[in-house]
């Protein structure tokens, strides 16, 4: 199912809003031939998840006026042949012709390239010099990383067992080999080992022989290692805590942290020691149930230990990355963890919590062994649960190619102001998931399927199922086809929203900060909010749409400021 003439102005008008392309859409005036290095954007959507569209006959100069094409079959012809004959792996468009207020445009889908394709590339440019990756509105070449890290996935990565030159058996505690290996024979009965100690070593990968001298392998030292570090002082953990909700806030003193650790040792030592500073420096809330007080921390532990477990089990221990360190991040309304490389093999940010592969695969064995991980898939699973079942939204998880981050936020879903806004819908029949659903889009403003279903702990026909309710309903609108299907709210509870007293928080945060700094971009609503560049781009245009906010300049010069009160007939100022 191709794009349709309404899919077409529906994405005109998006790039109208809010002043700017994004990773999915460009756009080109193109009136009678196809733009130079046009290849380019071919390479950058083909390896975007998702793929994206090509508008031919829209000038983002002309503020994304529909300018048309003279000749659409000409242009067909000749994007189909640099398609098929410029790119490696050839690229197969689907084209859609759509009359827009009196102009022809062509719109282009360029399909995802198969994961063990990527990276699609420029022929004449080669691998190394014709790859690129879409960054918000631009096309960016790919560093030698970010095509390692796509070649890799390719294959099976051995960076995990490869063997540490300058290390030497001695450097592995002897007290905990030994705990490991008596534990051993109780769960994992058939395993025959060696009566000593190196070939047990070498029969565990624990140790790989070079020379015929037994030396640790990076896994057998990251995990039972006396001091890791001295041989590798990046394979960290970093955790910084701040005062606010972005890295500018500060302190009560005026100092940048109110808190800056390194963990250090072994994995297990790492993650023990991480969790327990992380956990002191949540916020507790008191439960009282009868005579008995709980206190409940900020976040569930159960996610946030998931998320280290899987960093430091599942981050790229590549040389090209070895020398970066896993950092959590702990702001006023969320937790951040980042791991360096991005997610591997088939997985993607939609996939994520049903598709598998693991790149380290003897440090996972290692892990599993010792009861640290599950090797099953089951710990993005087990964030989402623990999330929902404290009734906080679940994690946000975001591949940026050179590194991998989740992100955990605090604010109770079903909070009273949240309660009270759903009474509207009390005549209604819909259920409790849908309720959920509508409060979600109440601060998020966009819903895919495969965020309901995260949102909700069901799977695809269910989601497909009651977002069909909502619509029926007329509660919620369907946009976009295919892959890039969405949800916002209705027209008319979007406009409800726009008074001050009923905007979610993340809309106050923004006018917030645009009070005080008189304007704000992009690039700061990310810090902001803690989202990606696609999400703080369609909220921003949410708010131009509805007057809060007035778009000035275009594309990467884009700043958004208040909207007066004559040109909306509200006030923004939240007082």
């Amino acid at each position: 199912m191709t794009l349709t003439r309404n899919d077409v102005a529906k994405l005109i008008e998006e790039l109208r809003d809010t002043g700017s392309e994004c990773s999915e859409v460009e756009a080109k005036a193109a009136g009678s031939d196809l733009p130079k290095r046009l290849d380019q954007t071919l390479s950058a959507l083909s390896n975007r998840s998702g793929g994206g569209v090509i508008l031919l006959g829209v000038d983002e100069a002309q503020g994304f006026s529909a300018t048309g094409v003279r000749d659409s079959k000409k242009l067909q012809d000749d994007l189909a042949g640099l398609a098929a004959d410029s790119m490696s792996p050839p690229v197969r468009p689907e084209f859609t012709v759509a009359r827009i207020e009196g102009r022809t445009v062509l719109a282009a889908e360029i399909p995802e390239c198969p994961a063990a394709q990527k990276p699609c590339h420029c022929k004449k440019d080669g691998l190394a010099g014709g790859s690129y990756i879409r960054v918000g509105a631009s096309n960016r070449r790919m560093s030698d990383y970010e095509i390692h890290s796509y070649v890799s996935s390719r294959g099976q990565p051995r960076d995990d067992a490869e063997p540490v030159l300058s290390a030497s058996l001695g450097d592995l505690d002897e007290s905990a080999l030994e705990k490991f290996i008596s534990a051993l024979a109780t769960s994992r009965p058939k395993l025959d080992l060696p009566e000593d100690r190196p070939r047990q070593l070498l029969a565990l990968n624990i140790a790989a022989e070079v020379d015929g001298v037994p030396r640790p392998t990076l896994a057998g030292l990251l995990v039972f290692g006396k001091y890791p570090q001295q041989f590798f002082p990046q394979l960290v953990v970093t955790f910084l805590r701040y005062a606010g909700t972005d890295e500018t806030t500060p302190g009560p003193m005026g100092e940048r942290f109110l808190d800056n650790r390194g963990f250090e040792g072994s994995i297990p030592e790492i993650l023990r020691d991480a969790e327990v500073r992380i956990l002191t420096s949540m916020q507790m809330r008191a439960l009282i149930t009868g005579l008995i007080r709980e206190d409940i921390p900020e976040y569930p532990l159960v996610a946030v230990r998931e998320a280290l477990v899987n960093a430091v089990a599942h981050r790229d221990y590549s040389g090209y990355v070895k020398g970066a360190y896993i950092q959590v991040r702990m702001f006023s309304d969320r937790i951040e963890v980042h791991s360096p490389g991005g997610l591997f093999g088939a997985v993607t940010e939609d996939n994520i919590d049903t598709e598998h592969s693991t790149r380290n695969q003897v440090l996972m064995r290692l892990l599993e062994d010792l009861h640290l991980v599950e090797n099953r898939g089951t710990g993005i699973q087990a964030m989402i649960r623990a999330m929902r079942g404290a009734n906080l939204e679940p994690p946000v998880f975001q591949d940026r190619r050179s590194s991998f981050w989740v992100i955990f936020k605090n604010h109770t879903m079903m909070d009273a102001e949240a309660v009270r806004w759903l009474g509207r819908f009390s005549g209604v029949d819909i259920n409790d998931h849908e309720r959920t659903a509508l409060v979600y889009l109440r601060t998020h403003h966009r819903m895919a399927n495969r965020d309901y279903q995260r949102l909700n702990s069901v799977d695809g026909p269910t989601a497909t199922r009651d977002l069909r309710v909502l619509v029926s309903e007329r509660l919620i609108e369907q946009h976009g086809t295919r892959g890039g299907a969405y949800y916002e709210l209705a027209s008319a509870l979007r406009e409800a929203l726009m008074s001050a007293a009923e905007l979610p928080e993340n809309q106050r945060r923004i006018l917030s900060y645009v009070e005080e700094h008189g304007s704000v971009a992009n690039a700061d609503v990310r810090r902001l909010l803690g989202i990606n560049a696609d999400q703080a781009k369609y909220t921003l245009g949410c708010m131009v749409k509805s007057g809060l906010l007035r778009l000035e300049g275009h594309s990467k010069a884009a700043k958004y400021s208040a909207a007066a009160p004559a040109d909306t007939g509200q006030a923004t100022h939240l007082g």
